[in-house]
C-alpha cells in the first residue's frame, strides 16, 4: 500500500529531527547497545558497576534499594553490603553520595539525577555515550566526549577501558578540527570485548532503573498471551456447540 503524503512528509520531518539533534551532539554515530532486560545477570552486573563507578556523584532517586533486590534476586544483606556505601536503609532511595554544593564546586553543576536517563536519552545513546570519553587537555577536568562535545565530567570508566585519544580530521573554516575517531593510547584492565559487555551492563541496569515495573510486564506477558489462547480456545469449542445443530 503506497504511503500517502502526510506520512511522507511526517518521516521526513522526524529523521530532520533526529538528524539535527545528533549532528548538535558531535556528530557521532550511535552504536547498538543489545542490551536485554530479562538477562538478570547483566542487571546484577550493571547495579554493581553503576553503584561502584557512578553512585558516587550520581543519584537513582526514584529507585529504592529495596526494589533493586526484590527485582534482581538480591538478598537484602547482598545489597547492603555490595551495593550499599552511602549507610542508606534498606527502605531508601538511592541517593548520592556527593553533596550537592560539592558538585557545583568541582564540576560547575551538580552531576544530576539518572533514574530516567535512559528514558530520555535512550539505550543506544547511553552505550555510546559511555565509550566516547577521550583526553583533551584543553577542558577543565582533562576529558571531553565525542558524542556529547564539552561534557563537564570525567571519564567514570578509564581504568576499565584505558586511555583514549581522538584522531582529529582537518581544520574547518573556524579553525576547529572534528573528532573524526578514537583510538585507545594506554590499555586499560579489559579488552574492548570485555568493556563493551561492561557498558552494556550499565546500560541494561539503567533501562531497568527508568522503569522497574517494566520486568513484571515482561514476565507477565507471557501468562497473559497463554490465558489468550486458552480463552480462543474454549470460544472456539463453545461456537461449535452452539452451532452443531445448525444446517
Amino acid at each position: 500500500m503506497p504511503m500517502s503524503w502526510g506520512r511522507k512528509l511526517v518521516v521526513v520531518l522526524a529523521l530532520a529531527l533526529a538528524g539535527s539533534a545528533q549532528a548538535a551532539e558531535g556528530g557521532a554515530a550511535l552504536q547498538q547497545a543489545g542490551n536485554d532486560l530479562g538477562d538478570r545477570a547483566s542487571l546484577q552486573r550493571g547495579a554493581q558497576l553503576f553503584m561502584n563507578n557512578c553512585s558516587g556523584c550520581h543519584s537513582l532517586k526514584y529507585l529504592r534499594y529495596s526494589r533493586m533486590a526484590s527485582d534482581l534476586g538480591l538478598s537484602e544483606e547482598e545489597v547492603m553490603t555490595n551495593l550499599n556505601f552511602n549507610g542508606a536503609a534498606i527502605g531508601e532511595q538511592i541517593h548520592s553520595a556527593m553533596p550537592p554544593a560539592a558538585g557545583e564546586q568541582w564540576f560547575g553543576k551538580a552531576p544530576p539525577d539518572l533514574s530516567l536517563i535512559a528514558r530520555v536519552r535512550g539505550t543506544d545513546w547511553l552505550y555510546t555515550y559511555l565509550k566516547s570519553f577521550y583526553l583533551d587537555q584543553s577542558r577543565p577536568l582533562g576529558w571531553n566526549n565525542r558524542l556529547f562535545p564539552n561534557a563537564s565530567m570525567p571519564n567514570p570508566l578509564w581504568e576499565l577501558q584505558g586511555l583514549q585519544q581522538a584522531k582529529l580530521g582537518k581544520k574547518n573554516e573556524l579553525g576547529e578540527q572534528p573528532v573524526e575517531g578514537l583510538e585507545i593510547k594506554v590499555p586499560g584492565r579489559q579488552t574492548a570485548a570485555e568493556f563493551d559487555q561492561t557498558v552494556r551492563d550499565i546500560t541494561n541496569f539503567l533501562e531497568y532503573a527508568g522503569e522497574p515495573a517494566a520486568l513484571k510486564r515482561q514476565s507477565m506477558g507471557v501468562w497473559v498471551v497463554l490465558f489468550l489462547v486458552l480463552l480462543t480456545f474454549l470460544a472456539y469449542l463453545l461456537k461449535k456447540e452452539y452451532w452443531k445443530d445448525v444446517h
